[in-house]
């Protein structure tokens, strides 16, 4: 099975985590631990951010960041409905209430002009996401946020090397979220990371990450135990290290799948921009002029021949069960890209023969 995504770990990795073993540290009671210290420098530098604060997944990066930011009760957060459960959960968790917003049908991520008419005096926070790795309009989002004293908490959590002119993602974000779960393009297993600019907002991370603490068992406001472990610490930086030679791979397996696509009526295929570099994480078309069903039938014949098609997101959050209380109203360009996409495998784990196979099968079912 080619899968849709698959962690390319090998020996360095293995080696990173026996010393951590041999070592005895597996976390510290702050989790500033030695390997988490070092992946944090060094993950900082990598997205061009003066402070990266380690945690244990992606949504904890989120929770802790909205914290950190002041949503509370009786606060609104706008944010797409297009996107991984997490990006909503972690607005409710903090007793906020999420404002979902549609997408632009080009780029699936937030559509920016629409933004203003939910912005009122609830409203605390903006989440992007750059959704598949590809930007979201960045520049506009930060002038409206700064417009209505709004803060920015960018779900990046599936854009590690992507860029917004010329910048990491992130740059205009107040806070950046990012996760390292297996299926990214470097991964700690589990894991995420919180980077900012902002000296209070990372001092307020630290503590949130681990119980509120400022020192061991004094704690000054409220937190949670959000610590990432010395072994995940060790493998993230190792993946670090490779991650652009992934990216490369990334990229190159993204191209050759394009040049084997294009052309081809009804289907709407991924890309970037001088302005907006993908990171792709995931390989997103779209099958136009078909139904849902014919779609999902599109991928159960691609798994059945091998091929680990995925559709993210099949049910957009506002539509599901826990979440429509949240929306009372309609967001056609979203429940409409949920009918029509799907991803194709282009990991780094994925040979050129295997690319030139995954286009003939689906070319063969569309």
């Amino acid at each position: 099975m080619i899968r849709i995504n698959a962690p390319q770990i090998g020996k360095e990795e293995i080696e990173a985590v026996t010393k951590v073993l041999e070592s005895g540290i597996l976390t510290t009671g702050l989790g500033k631990g030695p390997y988490v210290t070092k992946f944090e420098k060094s993950f900082a530098d990598f997205v061009q951010a003066k402070y990266s604060i380690a945690v244990n997944s992606g949504t904890a990066a989120l929770h802790a960041a909205l914290m950190a930011v002041g949503v509370k009760n009786g606060d609104e957060v706008l944010l797409p409905s297009f996107t991984f459960t997490a990006t909503a959960e972690t607005v409710i968790l903090c007793s906020a209430r999420p404002v979902f917003v549609d997408i632009d049908p080009e780029t699936y991520c937030m559509d920016v002009s629409q933004i203003e008419k939910y912005v009122n005096e609830r409203t605390k926070a903006i989440i992007p996401v750059d959704l598949y790795g590809f930007p979201a309009d960045l520049q506009p989002l930060r002038e409206i946020a700064d417009k209505h004293g709004i803060a920015i908490v960018e779900d990046a959590a599936q854009a590690h090397g992507a860029l917004y002119k010329g910048k990491p993602v992130g740059f205009y974000a107040d806070v950046a979220c990012w996760s390292f779960y297996a299926s990214k393009n470097m991964t700690t297993g589990e894991g995420g990371m919180v980077t900012t600019n902002n000296e209070e907002i990372a001092d307020k991370v630290q503590s949130i990450r681990t119980h509120g603490e400022k020192e061991k068992y004094m704690s000054v406001r409220l937190g949670h135990n959000y610590r990432m472990p010395e072994i995940e610490a060790a493998i993230g930086l190792v993946q670090l290290k490779k991650l652009p030679k992934f990216l490369e791979k990334r990229r190159k397996n993204a191209k050759i799948l394009t040049e084997k696509l294009e052309g081809i009526k009804g289907l709407k295929l991924p890309f970037e921009t001088e302005e907006k570099k993908h990171s792709w994480y995931l390989y997103t078309v779209r099958l136009e002029n078909v139904t849902r069903n014919k779609r999902d039938q599109i991928v159960r014949e691609l798994k059945e021949n091998n091929i680990e098609a995925a559709v993210y997101y099949h049910t957009p959050i506002h539509t599901m069960p826990f979440y429509r209380k949240f929306c009372n109203y309609k967001l056609p360009e979203t429940e409409k890209a949920s009918e029509q996409v799907l991803s194709l495998p282009i990991h780094p784990g994925v040979s050129l023969d295997q690319i030139s196979y995954i286009a003939e099968k689906f070319i063969s079912l569309i």
